[in-house]
């Protein structure tokens, strides 16, 4: 079937031979370079590099800048996507395929519709994801395991990026992220990819009194307060030669937050209730969900050790920017789920209206709510492929 893509000027369409160099210089001039990537199946692994030429989707596509999916439900040219130089964004459209097309829930129908960032397409039998940054040209690091930080999103590869130039780093780090999207896990891999001796040693920067944390962190000399009947080193000196974590650093006190940045500076620390100071070799991770540099102008926290923390500031993407990760996390804690209570292996079918409500979802508790949904739906005892109707208020709200 012939279409007619949207009007380029001769300055923004782009040759198929034209090499990168090229392209790199034309995303300097606004073209922004995006990625269409398969959701589901999981099993299915396909990803699409989108610039300014218009590429074609299909099951037999015939266009020179085309791609072939085999995929029985998708027409012999499906859809369409093509760069819209007014706009500044991808435009897609269904070519009267058979089957129809729907972007983010809604039909396809006459006409090219812009796309956002994380567009959610359905063809054929399948999902795909539009991701807007790097393209595949650039590496995914193979020094980050996958174990610890899964997932074929672009998001999460431009993580395992930041992750491997910062782990072998002794600068401190900042891990920032909302609730829910695994920090924690993102610590544990920069220590372990570091190559530092020493142990990974953690703390919630929440969950201390004022007192509490500075003895924690420092230690405390016998006497130094009520109840300190003997000497304690601190989880400074737990963690030499290795790494500090401090977990909800934004919730440290006002009060302690220059005897932290002056351990970190002078890699100096003194017990409570002690005389001299003592070397320690320690790198500090931290991290937070809260706005640190609004913390900071607002004096809440203190810009100077916020300065010093994000020497490697790393962002740790919510679920709802790598939604082309959302139903492997699904598929990986039910199948943990399972093992837990020593049952056979299995895994979740969805209908493609099913797995399709779960990428839109906002999931605003981040992976802790798609545990909450598998943990709910894997209580039911599922068989067979779950519909839309299987799916929670909750998640679809």
């Amino acid at each position: 079937m012939a279409f007619e893509p949207p009007e380029l000027s001769s300055d923004e369409t782009m040759d198929a031979t034209r090499g990168h160099r090229e392209r790199r210089e034309r995303a300097a001039g606004g073209l922004v370079f995006a990625r269409l990537a398969s959701a589901h199946p999981v099993e299915l692994d396909v990803a699409i590099d989108v610039a300014a030429e218009t590429v074609v989707v299909g099951r037999n596509p015939r266009r020179r800048t085309s791609t072939a999916i085999h995929d029985p439900q998708l027409s012999r040219e499906h859809f369409a996507i093509a760069w819209d130089p007014v706009l500044r964004t991808h435009v897609a459209k269904d070519l009267g395929s058979r089957n129809g097309s729907w972007i983010d829930g809604e039909a396809s129908t006459a006409g090219w519709r812009p796309l956002a960032p994380g567009s959610v397409l359905r063809a054929g039998s399948a999902l795909y994801v539009y991701e807007v940054g790097h393209t595949l040209e650039h590496p995914d690091p193979a020094g980050i395991r996958r174990t610890a930080v899964p997932g074929r999103s672009m998001a999460v590869r431009e993580l395992r990026g930041k992750l491997d130039v910062a782990a072998p780093d002794i600068s401190p780090a900042l891990i920032i992220g909302e609730t829910g999207t695994g920090k924690e896990k993102i610590a544990r891999e920069l220590h372990d990819r570091s190559g530092r001796s020493g142990a990974f040693v953690a703390i919630n920067c929440a969950t201390f009194s004022e007192q509490l944390i500075e003895s924690q962190l420092f230690g405390h000399k016998k006497g130094a307060f009520t109840g300190a009947t003997s000497d304690q080193p601190g989880l400074f000196r737990a963690a030499e030669g290795g790494s500090l974590f401090l977990d909800e650093i934004g919730e440290m006190p006002l009060a302690l937050q220059p005897k932290l940045l002056r351990a970190i500076q002078e890699k100096e620390i003194r017990s409570v209730g002690g005389t001299e100071s003592e070397r320690v070799d320690v790198r500090i991770i931290a991290a937070t969900h809260q706005d640190l540099v609004k913390r900071a102008h607002d004096k809440s926290f203190r810009q100077d050790l916020y300065a010093r923390l994000a020497l490697w500031q790393i962002e740790v993407p919510p679920v709802r920017e790598r939604k082309r990760d959302v139903l492997a996390w699904v598929h990986r804690l039910y199948a943990a789920w399972r093992d837990e209570r020593g049952m056979d292996e299995d895994a979740l079918e969805f209908e493609l209206e099913a797995a399709e409500a779960l990428l839109l979802s906002r999931w605003s508790e981040n992976l802790r709510g798609i545990d909450r949904f598998v943990h709910e739906i894997a209580a039911r005892r599922p068989r067979g492929r779950l519909g839309l109707g299987a799916i929670p208020a909750w998640v679809t709200a």
